[in-house]
Formats: structure tokens, C-alpha cells, sequence
């Protein structure tokens, strides 16, 4: 898709939501994770897409697939990439060779909890972006930043969001 058919699909949406809003507020489709044996989780959506996690040995796992979060740090990474892209096509900036590496540093005290005062996900994240662009380094900061800045990933990262536990037994 060109940056001219993106940036068209998110003017229509824009003036759609903009003239319907009480349409722009919708509860996010369901991600089911079911155990299929040990540590190794499937998760499948109501659109048949799924995925598989496992743990490393360590922890009692088989490392057969990606653990829950390196798929986090993946999401984050598409994430910002895809509002990148989003918002150069708006702004009519070419980029080329865009890369987005997202790390992070976690202690396994946390989610062993073996200290109470270590959190169990991440206590830092860091975001490298990559890119090329004829555009100045300006014009290119403000796009990566906007992107940063609307991606939800990076926002429920920097962002305290509600949890809310639905525990159903039996």
C-alpha cells in the first residue's frame, strides 16, 4: 500500500469518526490463551488468527516459541513502526529502510517473585528507531515522535490502564 492510499484510508476515517464519534469507542476483540502442555500457551482470536508462546528451559518451558514478552516487545516494535508509517504518509514524507528495535531491562526476581519490591515486567524499555528520509531531521523527529506518541502499545506502556480480574471457576 503507498503512502498516498494510507494517507487517503486514515483522511476517511478521520472524517467519519469525526462525524460519528460515539462510533470510535469499542471494546477491543478477545485474546483467549488456553494451555496446550507445560508452559507452551496457545492464543487465538475470534478471527481464527493465533499464536503460540513458550518459556525458556530455565522456568520449566521447552523455548518451542517466542515467550509472552518477547511477543510484547514485538507488538510495541510494529506497533510503532505501523504509526510511523501512518502519520508520513499523512504528512507526505517519504521514508525508506524504516527499523524499530525495542528492548528492554527485566529482572527475574519479579516474575519468580522472589522480591516483592521488583516488578515483574520490564523496568525500563527503549525504543531505536532507524530511517531514511530526504525530509530534515526535524521534520522526521516530529513524525517518529507523533508515532510514539498515538501508538497504544507505547501508550498502555507509559500509561497506568485499569485492570479489571474476571475470575469465572468451575
Amino acid at each position: 500500500m503507498g503512502n498516498s492510499r494510507i494517507a487517503e484510508a486514515i483522511t476517511s476515517a478521520k472524517t467519519y469518526l469525526a462525524a460519528h464519534p460515539d462510533e470510535a469507542r469499542y471494546r477491543d476483540s478477545v485474546a483467549s490463551a488456553a494451555v496446550e502442555d507445560g508452559l507452551r500457551i496457545r492464543v487465538a482470536g475470534p478471527d481464527g488468527s493465533s499464536l503460540v508462546t513458550d518459556m525458556v528451559a530455565g522456568v520449566g518451558g521447552t523455548g518451542s516459541a517466542p515467550s509472552p514478552g518477547w511477543l510484547f516487545r514485538a507488538a510495541y516494535a510494529s506497533c510503532a513502526a505501523t504509526l510511523i508509517v501512518m502519520r508520513a504518509a499523512e504528512q507526505g514524507v517519504e521514508l525508506s529502510g524504516l527499523e524499530v528495535d525495542v528492548d528492554g531491562e527485566s529482572d527475574d526476581r519479579g516474575i519468580l517473585g522472589i522480591a516483592d519490591d521488583v516488578p515483574a515486567g520490564p523496568a525500563s524499555m527503549r525504543v531505536a528507531v532507524r530511517v531514511e528520509s530526504a525530509a530534515d531531521e526535524a521534520a522526521v523527529r516530529d513524525i517518529v515522535e507523533w508515532g510514539l506518541k498515538h501508538c497504544p502499545v507505547d501508550d498502555a506502556v507509559r500509561r497506568a490502564v485499569p485492570v479489571e480480574l474476571d475470575l469465572r471457576l468451575g
